[in-house]
């Protein structure tokens, strides 16, 4: 089926990967005080004190999961209305005048490179702790995502009907809203879903530097070491999770 040359260059790609894969496995295990045998034995040790889980403080935890959903909820919204302009002017197909284009590009790409936790870190020291920094930082790694995802969706558009448009004398802004638009529209809307499961979880973790949310109650109960309390809190994240994936898969089966 394939030359004879193809053959060898994909065997010795292959065992680069392996050798790096094994050198990468072995190299890891030797900084590991005491090895994967160690490992597994603390980790039942550690385990241990997780369980049973303190189910009563359930009712005390309500308000900030609620808290941290809602911050999932405006984040996401807000981005998903940025992203837009910034989807359209990232786009090479869309935004022929290269500067812009370059810029636009060059942004996007630095907001792709600061983690959510050193976002969360910079807008706690400027904003203190609290809901707001976090639904900041989530805004702006929501618009890394989005806007790179979406570009590369308008880039795979098919152009003829838009080029149709431009020949029939159909301005630009017309040109996006009845001929990019409906192309564009699924995959925008299981983008965002997909990036609002994303930020359940990073505003989980953001709490952990002082975001606000439940994450912030999560890391208070590990560390007054009341283990139980933080299994159970574990547990409720969980669930909600699930939940929230499970409504947006049905979302996306209804819309695609």
């Amino acid at each position: 089926m394939y030359p004879s040359k193809t053959k060898k260059q994909v065997t010795i790609i292959g065992l680069v990967i392996l050798g790096m894969y094994l050198f990468s496995m072995i190299f890891t295990q030797r900084e590991m005080v005491g090895g994967f045998a160690g490992a597994f034995g603390k980790m039942y040790r550690v385990i241990e004190k997780f369980f049973p889980p303190n189910f009563s403080i359930l009712s005390a935890i309500m308000d900030p999961l609620f808290q941290t959903i809602q911050m999932a909820i405006i984040a996401t919204t807000i981005a998903a209305i940025i992203t837009v302009p910034l989807a359209l002017l990232s786009a090479q197909n869309v935004t022929t005048f290269k500067p812009i284009y370059v810029a636009t590009r060059t942004i996007l790409n630095l907001l792709r490179t600061i983690p959510d936790l050193v976002l969360a870190v910079i807008f706690v020291g400027l904003f203190g702790i609290g809901v707001f920094p976090g639904i900041l930082a989530l805004i702006v790694f929501s618009l890394g995502i989005l806007a790179k995802l979406i570009s590369e969706t308008i880039e795979s558009v098919d152009m003829n009907p838009l080029e149709a448009m431009r020949a029939s004398g159909a301005g630009t802004l017309q040109m996006i809203y009845y001929g990019l638009i409906p192309q564009v529209m699924p995959q925008y809307t299981s983008l965002v879903l997909y990036v609002f499961e994303i930020n359940i979880r990073a505003s989980v973790v953001l709490g952990y530097v002082g975001a606000g949310g439940i994450g912030l109650v999560l890391n208070q109960q590990i560390g007054f070491y009341n283990y139980p309390n933080a299994m159970a809190i574990i547990i409720m994240i969980f669930v909600v999770v699930l939940v929230i994936e499970y409504i947006s898969n049905k979302l996306r089966e209804a819309l695609i």
